[in-house]
């Protein structure tokens, strides 16, 4: 087979690595990495999603899987910008994108969290927190691409984050607030 699609676009695996050296390179949370492609137990396997690579390779364990085909939200990354679904997106198709985990947001060196985190603490906007991260990345993307949304442009970006334990109301008041506040600062 020459290519299959994923993501609705074709595939081709000597496209998507470095054939020479058999590396995927990408940045997460502003590091890179250079992971091997393989099928030894020191290699990503070119099956991996990027859910698994974060999780089990490069542990981050933040990121979330919970239905692991799409539909809860739970594993949403940032990449390039955009909110992603880690369970459905194969590590071989992050060759040189930069992705942001819930563990990127915060600043270690400062030792504080992003705003948007800190505003899910302070309206209790999580009950079991498993979610949680899947939420706050959503929010996130929003945020960065419209830094000023509506309630009913939040409430689309979160149509795809589902949460068993609470309603989305203190949710949707924790990112409104931001962005309240960063309208303040302007």
């Amino acid at each position: 087979m020459k290519g299959a699609k994923i993501s609705g676009k074709k595939f081709s695996t000597s496209k998507a690595i470095d054939r020479r050296n058999d590396l995927i390179c990408l940045t997460v949370n502003g590091k890179p990495y250079e992971l091997r492609i393989g099928d030894s137990y020191d290699a990503v396997n070119p099956a991996h999603t990027l859910a698994f690579t974060l999780r089990e390779t490069l542990g981050l364990t933040g990121t979330k899987v919970s239905c692991d085909n799409g539909a809860c939200g739970s594993c949403t990354v940032i990449m390039d910008g955009k909110a992603v679904l880690s369970c459905m997106t194969l590590t071989i198709e992050c060759d040189g994108k930069k992705i942001t985990t819930i563990e990127g947001l915060s600043d270690p060196g400062k030792g504080t969290l992003d705003p948007l985190q800190q505003s899910f603490i302070d309206f209790t906007a999580f009950q079991c927190g498993f979610c949680t991260p899947g939420m706050i990345m959503s929010a996130k993307a929003l945020l960065n691409e419209n830094p000023h949304p509506t309630e009913e442009e939040v409430k689309e970006a979160l149509s795809g984050n589902f949460c068993r334990c609470i309603s989305h109301y203190q949710v949707v008041k924790a990112i409104m607030e931001v962005s309240e506040k960063g309208r303040q600062q302007q």
